[in-house]
């Protein structure tokens, strides 16, 4: 997987140096970033202007965005990605569609926005990660990133992290527990000490879908339950188990 940038702040995705995904950087994604800046308008650094219209804060201009997208070469060009409230709202199967791309292009905007006759001609798609405003499409852009790469074979050593973590088959993922074995009079549940792993198995299954019952009852719309799983809710909303 290959990530190119446009920013204005290309020193932010160092970041990725750093930490789990440091381990496929460069060696199962990779990204570059090209610097906005490189082709401001004039001796100053301008890549912004006022909105025509009047209005609050600066718009970012058309031109040096096109020009920063014209020094990718148009085989690693791929989907272009601009990171704005206005897009749809990410969420896991989006992650895991991206995934399967070789290349990805992420504008991110800054200020008021982007001029919207750049987006109308470059732009394939345009993603949120959620109803709030950022200061900058470079957080957004380093979230996007994350998610995916997370799901690129050899990104992560064990790959049961990804396919058993949290929206990995639309539920939440259950509650967790390390050492010691008691918290502040708070034990381990037993099931977990017991080395029986089917059980533990289904003990996790039955926590998920509760947590997600619980926590975030609009998932499971877009989830198929089976009738283990459906049962499973009946009998919690009837306070047969706990």
């Amino acid at each position: 997987m290959n990530f190119n940038v446009l920013t204005i702040f290309p020193e932010i995705f160092k970041i990725f140096q750093t930490g789990v995904l440091s381990k496929g950087l460069d060696d199962s994604f990779f990204i570059n970033c090209f610097d906005i800046r490189k082709h401001a308008v004039n001796k100053h650094g301008q890549i912004d202007s006022k909105p025509y219209g009047g209005g609050e804060g600066m718009v970012m201009m058309a031109e040096p965005l096109k020009k920063s997208i014209e020094d990718i070469p148009k085989d690693n060009l791929g989907k272009v990605i601009y990171l704005s409230p206005q897009g749809q709202k990410l969420n896991q199967n989006k992650v895991i569609e991206l995934s399967t791309l070789s290349n990805i292009t992420l504008i991110c905007g800054r200020y008021e926005g982007v001029d919207q006759r750049f987006v109308d001609s470059y732009v394939d798609e345009e993603i949120s990660i959620g109803d709030f405003i950022i200061s900058g499409g470079e957080y957004a852009a380093m979230i996007l990133i994350d998610a995916i790469a997370r799901n690129i074979p050899g990104t992560i050593g064990n790959q049961d992290s990804v396919t058993k973590d949290t929206f990995s088959n639309g539920l939440l993922k259950g509650p967790t527990y390390t050492r010691p074995e008691k918290f502040e009079n708070k034990s381990v549940p037993d099931v977990l000490l017991s080395g029986n792993h089917q059980e533990i198995e289904e003990w996790r299954g039955k926590k998920s879908l509760i947590q997600t019952y619980l926590r975030r009852p609009d998932l499971l719309n877009d989830v198929k339950l089976t009738n283990k799983q459906k049962k499973l809710l009946e009998d919690w909303e009837s306070k047969d188990i706990l």
